[in-house]
């Protein structure tokens, strides 16, 4: 699905101060001589074209193909000769490269994700791919940093783009005679709440049910919760989120019935009839699965459930990158994995839990990128007036259909998991 890139042709100004790692072009000949030589490999078995600034034109795509548009080859291939797929996504942020058909460049790459480099080199993969750093870890001491990057960026950002329930998760359409999802941006905002009234129904929650929350997001799931009559605590680390929830809910007419705290969730105490937990175990970090998991099961009271919404990968690929530090966790979700369908089944039963339902829907979640990319596109000229720069809505924009494209090619899902204690009905 193609879109237009306005000004995809101007390079941006790079801040050094803000963006040292866009503006400094490393050096290493030797590495980007072969990351061109795998680059034009790779580029001649993909459905995909680049164009280079000579009119010279190759790739096995035909005319129809996103075409990848090389404004500076030479700095393209230094930087991901130098830094791999994290310099593939700096090198789009520094107007290395353009593409009309970012979403379309991005799903053939998910695509073929396996067989971009060769096989013999992805042996060699632990010596040249970088480790995450040690300052991202998602500890109790360090895990408000890594969502103060992202959450607390502006809640105004994420207002242009999401729809009036402020809601930053995978939505749930409608669904077409075929099984597809039939996603409008008028229908998102309902779309949303049909996901979240499904979570809360799997969890049972009702009048005098008493709730909690795992991952504020602005409130949505709390107010809709407490409209049922339920007492909700919920708990977050971003201070922009806790502001705008609480004053949602305040205007909601709701203060008496749902409470929302800054708070680690491994610092909450009490029991509750249900938890509920929307897209934050990502950002938990595999080292702390079992603590996570843990924590719902001493939270629970005997016979309590939890409804658990989570992005999921493939489990090998979750373990053959679970200490890679990639452009997303650089630059947009710091400290945070992606689990498997399998992760979350064995932590949760070594806790003591285990899924008694599971509902996947991956398309729902590539047709809810495509409505926010639309917005952010159509609204991106306020991003300067709230002191956001080019290059940052050049890695905001790939970040988008990065995630867009993860799930048309199936590389990503999302699913909705009910977890229930052992011995519990």
């Amino acid at each position: 699905m193609s879109h237009t890139i306005i000004g995809q042709n101007a390079t941006p100004a790079v801040d050094p101060r803000r963006w040292p790692d866009v503006a400094a072009v490393p050096g290493g000949a030797v590495r980007a001589a072969a990351a061109r030589a795998l680059f034009t490999r790779a580029a001649g078995r993909l459905p995909l074209r680049v164009a280079t600034p000579g009119g010279v034109t190759f790739g096995a795509g035909g005319e129809q193909a996103p075409v990848l548009t090389l404004h500076r080859p030479a700095r393209f291939y230094r930087r991901v000769g130098a830094a791999g797929l994290i310099g593939f996504g700096e090198s789009y942020m520094a107007g290395d490269w353009d593409c009309a058909d970012l979403t379309g460049l991005l799903t053939v790459f998910a695509q073929h994700v396996d067989t971009l480099v060769p096989q013999p080199l992805q042996s060699l993969r632990r010596f040249y791919v970088r480790r995450q750093p040690a300052a991202d870890d998602a500890s109790e001491q360090q895990a408000r940093g890594n969502i103060h990057r992202h959450y607390d960026l502006s809640n105004d950002l994420f207002a242009l783009f999401l729809d009036e329930t402020m809601t930053y998760s995978a939505a749930l359409f409608p669904e077409d005679p075929g099984g597809a999802p039939v996603a409008a941006a008028p229908l998102l905002a309902d779309a949303q709440r049909r996901k979240i009234d499904r979570l809360l129904d799997l969890a049972r929650v009702g009048p005098g049910s008493r709730i909690l929350e795992i991952g504020t997001g602005w409130g949505e799931l709390a107010i809709r919760a407490a409209q049922r009559r339920a007492q909700v605590l919920t708990v977050t680390l971003s201070e922009e989120q806790h502001a705008l929830a609480a004053e949602r809910i305040q205007r909601a007419g709701l203060a008496d019935r749902v409470s929302v705290e800054l708070r680690d969730y491994r610092q909450v105490t009490g029991t509750f009839d249900a938890i509920l937990s929307v897209e934050m175990i990502e950002a938990v970090g595999a080292r702390y699965w079992p603590d996570y998991f843990a924590a719902l099961d001493r939270l629970l009271v005997p016979g309590g459930l939890v409804g658990l919404q989570s992005i999921t990968m493939p489990h090998q690929r979750m373990v053959a990158t679970r200490n890679t530090h990639t452009w997303v966790l650089k630059y947009i979700f710091p400290g945070g994995l992606i689990p498997s369908v399998t992760a979350i089944e064995q932590n949760a039963a070594r806790a003591g839990l285990h899924v008694a339902a599971r509902r996947d829907f991956g398309a729902h979640y590539a047709e809810t990128l495509r409505l926010w990319r639309e917005q952010l596109l159509e609204r991106q000229a306020e991003l300067g007036r709230l002191g956001f720069d080019e290059v940052f809505r050049r890695m905001w924009l790939l970040y988008l259909c990065y995630a867009e494209a993860g799930f048309r090619a199936g590389y990503l899902g999302v699913s909705q998991f009910l977890l229930v204690k052992e011995g519990s009905r």
